[in-house]
């Protein structure tokens, strides 16, 4: 193992880790650099078990005793050891999850294999606020989707922020960047898919009206925060669907709407779990092994 103790804030060995909070640069700099930022300790074990390689590790002293093994696991990269108020200099925000690491990207799937088995699918147009796509990865992994494809202004899956609020679920969830947007939804049809919009137009199918058709294949495109889904993906689409609400609520936020849809439209052949009853007052769901 090697120990780098940091003693300056400008020390160029960890540029990987300056100005994390700077969204705009961050956003261009880490696919153009092959790289993204692991925060939390169990965020970076979930990236090192899905099989992505670590560039260097970052972190107080502290926590050098519980990630031990991590660092015997890959003696030749780097651990920058620091002090708090350092490391906050260095990356603009105060660490209390904590180790860091600066991870190699991994390689992208090709589309064709990324759907070759899939059955559910989700399509995220130009939703960009990571919150919001690190929260969807969850309730995709969560909840049976088999992939996620994100159009080219889509928020980056692998941002530090949607890393984090997904809980590293997005190393588990195979998804690509589709290069042509909404020419691509094409690619989908051709592979036998219904492709459904999420989305308050006046033809609209109410969602446990799809649920029932129960499509062997599905792919659910979910539309930006705010504007809503563009004319031109409405219009390349099969199918509009809705989750009826009660009167005086028109929507959901995005990543709500993403966790109903994905439960209700979940392949009617898959149920990872069972309801026992608890003597009268709560249900306790037991996941079935087939």
């Amino acid at each position: 193992m090697t120990f780098h103790y940091l003693e300056s804030a400008d020390d160029p060995r960890v540029s990987d880790y300056t100005t994390l909070t700077d969204v705009h640069l961050r956003k261009l700099r880490e696919p153009a650099e092959g790289m993204y930022i692991a925060e939390s300790s169990r965020v970076l074990r979930r990236a090192l078990a899905a099989g992505h390689q670590p560039r260097s590790f970052f972190l107080a002293e502290k926590w050098l005793e519980d990630l031990r093994d991590v660092f015997e696991a890959h003696p030749d990269v780097p651990v920058f050891i620091g002090r708090a108020a350092l490391l906050e200099e260095i990356t603009g925000f105060h660490l209390h999850r904590g180790a860091m690491a600066a991870m190699h990207r991994p390689a992208p799937v090709p589309l064709t294999e990324l759907l070759a088995t899939a059955q559910r699918v989700a399509v995220l147009e130009d939703i960009v606020d990571h919150t919001n796509v690190g929260a969807i990865f969850r309730s995709a992994a969560a909840l049976g989707v088999d992939a996620v494809l994100v159009s080219p202004r889509c928020g980056d899956p692998l941002y530090r922020r949607s890393v984090r609020v997904s809980m590293g679920t997005v190393f588990q969830v195979p998804w690509s960047r589709l290069e042509s947007w909404p020419g691509d939804l094409e690619l989908l049809k051709e592979q036998g898919f219904t492709v459904a919009a999420m989305e308050l137009t006046d033809d609209a199918l109410d969602l446990d009206e799809v649920a029932a058709r129960n499509i062997p294949k599905l792919a659910l495109v979910l539309g930006t925060e705010g504007a809503g889904m563009s004319p031109e993906t409405l219009a390349a689409v099969d199918i509009a669907v809705k989750i009826p609400m009660r009167a005086g609520v028109d929507s959901l936020n995005v990543a709500a709407a993403s966790a109903v849809a994905f439960w209700e439209l979940r392949p009617r052949d898959w149920c990872p779990f069972v309801a026992v009853p608890t003597f009268g007052y709560d249900c306790l769901l037991v996941r079935t092994l087939n």
